[in-house]
């Protein structure tokens, strides 16, 4: 993300023209814009014609410039693009005023945000500025007859490609080096400025040799660690023990691996945890909480008024912060995100156990 301009707007609302540089800062905006925000930026729109000299023909796309109030948002991953839906308060053709319109919001178009924004929105902001620096990351997990390679986002992990060549003995076993073959040109295809080849026993590192001398320009990008599995599991070990936090400064979603395992564990011995709505805003109103964990769905949803909770989630928050805590707002799109869900969506790991 890419902040060019800073500013105030109407009624103390604080300005920012933002540059968003890729899908991960689609997907941050998709967080921190809500109902009622303003967005402005250039967009096209269907304008109807009938008067005396022109028969309406049904309209022709033109080029404005508009300011919406936001009625909606909705992060298009797979279209790479944001919709920000509303209102048109402000426009460069006065008859557009009050109608509804919807701007698509793609990597390198300049929109700007004039809100009242909250801290957590800040930091998040803030958060993928930083990121902009970071190199791109691809986890390889590889074992005996079968490899993957993730690739690492800011809202989590996907699959990228996935191999099974059976090795060893028997009728349809195949060369290793068919396996390690096919691992290697979806690397070298990937060219991320980082590889993290993991995985069980000696293959990962039979695996690096044989990539580091088929494609020597991966060989210096590329990392070993140890973990017990391959795939979906090996992935979640390789971001809970920090690996790619060697090659990035701070990474989100290894941050998010680690505090849900120091969650669930604190529950299952009836340690320092709490979770639900209703324990954790009594544990922040006793101050008790050192890490608040909710889930980023979730909170816009209790935000818009549209969710179930009979807790202020705001002032939950806002208490954290006064005492000292730390709030990490977690991504539904990843594992630790799909499990804090199940706990209701909001957490927190506490500084003593309460009664």
């Amino acid at each position: 993300m890419r902040i060019s301009e800073r500013g105030y707007g109407e009624e103390g609302r604080e300005r920012l023209t933002l540059v968003p540089e890729n899908v991960d800062d689609l997907w941050h905006l998709s967080h921190v814009l809500e109902p009622g925000d303003r967005v402005e930026g250039d967009t096209t729109r269907r304008i109807q014609r009938d008067d005396d000299r022109m028969r309406d023909t049904g309209g022709q796309r033109e080029h404005l410039f508009v300011t919406l109030e936001v009625d909606d948002v909705e992060f298009a991953r797979f279209a790479n693009r944001l919709r920000v839906s509303g209102v048109i308060v402000a426009c460069s053709r006065e008859d557009q005023l009050n109608a509804h319109h919807t701007i698509n919001v793609e990597e390198h178009d300049e929109v700007t945000v004039e809100k009242h924004f909250k801290p957590d929105q800040t930091e998040r902001l803030e958060a993928a500025t930083e990121a902009a620096e970071n190199p791109d990351v691809a986890i390889a997990t590889v074992e005996e007859g079968a490899a993957y390679v993730h690739t690492v986002q800011q809202y989590g992990t996907e699959e990228y490609a996935s191999f099974t060549k059976p090795t060893g003995k028997g009728e349809f076993s195949r060369p290793r080096e068919e396996l390690f073959a096919e691992l290697g040109e979806a690397l070298a295809h990937l060219d991320a400025d980082a590889v993290i080849l993991a995985g069980p026993g000696f293959t990962k590192q039979d695996a690096r040799d044989y990539i580091a001398e088929e494609h020597r320009d991966l060989a210096d990008r590329i990392t070993v660690v140890d973990t017990s599995a391959a795939g979906d599991r090996g992935v979640h070990e390789v971001l809970k023990r920090g690996a790619v936090d060697e090659v990035q400064k701070e990474t989100r979603i290894s941050r998010e691996a680690a505090l849900i395992d120091e969650l669930t564990e604190n529950i299952a011995t009836g340690a320092k945890a709490t979770y639900g709505p209703e324990d954790v805003a009594e544990a922040a109103e006793f101050g008790a909480v050192e890490t608040l964990l909710v889930v980023d769905d979730r909170l816009r949803t209790e935000r818009q008024g549209e969710g179930d909770w009979a807790i202020d989630v705001n002032e939950v928050i806002e208490s954290v912060e006064r005492r000292g805590g730390d709030v990490v707002v977690f991504s539904a799109d990843f594992a630790p995100g799909e499990q804090l869900s199940n706990l209701g969506g909001i957490a927190a790991v506490l500084r003593y156990r309460l009664q």
